[in-house]
């Protein structure tokens, strides 16, 4: 065998090592969600195949043509007792892609298929695209809202301004995409748009983010709601604000809908991330919150502060101190499978109930927004515990 063959023999079972290495728990947990030792999904997952050229007369050197940076950002969904993740896939070229990703037990073992999602253009081309939010809606198609990022044409002289909107694509199978008109709305820019697993009165609902700006959301008020009579031309009239921006919170600067919400028997599981200012820079976390049944844009239970915060590695990469989520599953066990992205880099999960996730919904304090009210419901849970612990010892 060549030395070709062997170089190249030995970077496909170095993937497939890799990619079908056993996930564990970690030890320490906080009785919410169990979080998992390995990233579910980095760049060195991508396939071998989608990298390298191994034709021996192109590429005799076995160089690595076609690079990826980072795959992150999924969307999820349980399909046919699968865990499918549509992975946003960046090239070193900055370019990202989508691509389906599939696990047989949604912690480990996540395989890319073949070829990445063709996804159709509109008549204005996309510089690029990513963050999908996958909803199997009532109405049997699967649909992927996504941003498509273009140039800013109000700006030519400015390389860097750029527009940000939400695409719209459907599909039946995961692999045949139609492409709808890009979401109208009349609050500017959008970002994180997802669509509500069903009808509302008939409509489609969406969870929106105006926003004024590509990175700033100027006077952008948080998490918007509101309805489109079709998704084949998706227009929403007028947006109510669902969860807003407030002062020296972890939502002070922006927040934005993460996945298409959990249905449960006592209201809608919603999970989001927030945005603040630190002296090292934005810091993004996830948390949560429930909506009524019936009005999914009405909150009934804010939970304090962050459900997920970037820790350890997972604050370094390309955009650090950052945890983002657009995408988890819960099964037909009601366990729940919470993906995130570290850093704009790589791929974690974390796992949970929805029984936990109501009761942390609806027994964790909210923010009461000073620090003499933080101190007040803290010193009600220690008073409390004092007099369990005389019956512990």
């Amino acid at each position: 065998m060549s030395s070709f063959k062997e170089k190249a023999k030995a970077l496909l079972q170095q993937h497939e090592t890799l990619i079908t290495k056993k996930n564990a728990v970690k030890r320490d947990g906080n009785g919410i969600y169990d979080c998992y030792e390995n990233p579910i999904l980095t760049a060195e997952h991508a396939p071998v195949f989608w990298r390298y050229d191994l034709n021996e007369k192109t590429n005799p050197h076995l160089m690595e043509r076609q690079g990826i940076n980072a795959a992150f950002n999924s969307g999820a969904m349980y399909w046919n007792g699968k865990y499918i993740l549509a992975v946003r896939v960046e090239g070193v070229d900055r370019k990202s892609f989508f691509a389906i990703a599939e696990s047989p037990n949604g912690i480990d073992n996540f395989r890319f298929w073949d070829y990445p999602i063709t996804m159709p253009e509109t008549d204005r081309p996309d510089t690029n695209v990513y963050d999908m939010r996958l909803t199997n809606h009532e109405d049997g198609y699967i649909y992927g809202l996504f941003c498509t990022e273009r140039k800013d044409l109000n700006h030519p002289n400015d390389t860097s301004a750029a527009e940000a909107q939400c695409g719209i694509a459907r599909t039946k199978d995961l692999i045949t995409w139609e492409r709808l008109p890009d979401l109208v709305t009349y609050s500017g820019q959008q970002r994180n748009v997802v669509l509500h697993p069903e009808f509302i009165d008939g409509k489609y609902g969406l969870f929106t983010r105006p926003q004024d700006g590509f990175i700033s959301v100027g006077a952008g008020g948080g998490i918007g709601w509101g309805l489109v009579d079709d998704m084949t031309r998706a227009e929403v009239k007028s947006e109510v604000i669902v969860d807003g921006k407030v002062y020296h919170t972890i939502k002070e600067v922006k927040n934005g809908q993460g996945p298409a919400p959990i249905k449960t028997a006592e209201g809608w599981l919603n999970l989001a991330h927030g945005v603040r200012n630190t002296a090292a820079g934005l810091r993004y976390v996830l948390y949560m919150f429930m909506t009524e049944l019936e009005r999914p844009w009405v909150v009934t239970h804010r939970p304090a502060g962050h459900f997920i915060a970037p820790h350890g590695a997972e604050r370094v990469g390309d955009v650090s101190n950052v945890a983002f989520s657009n995408g988890w599953i819960a099964n037909e066990k009601n366990e729940v499978f919470i993906y995130y992205a570290s850093s704009d880099t790589r791929m974690h999960v974390a796992t949970s109930t929805v029984e936990k996730l109501i009761d942390y919904c609806k027994n964790t304090p909210e923010d009461g927004l000073r620090s003499a009210a933080s101190v007040a419901v803290r010193n009600e849970l220690i008073s409390a515990n004092l007099q369990v612990m005389k019956d512990l010892v």
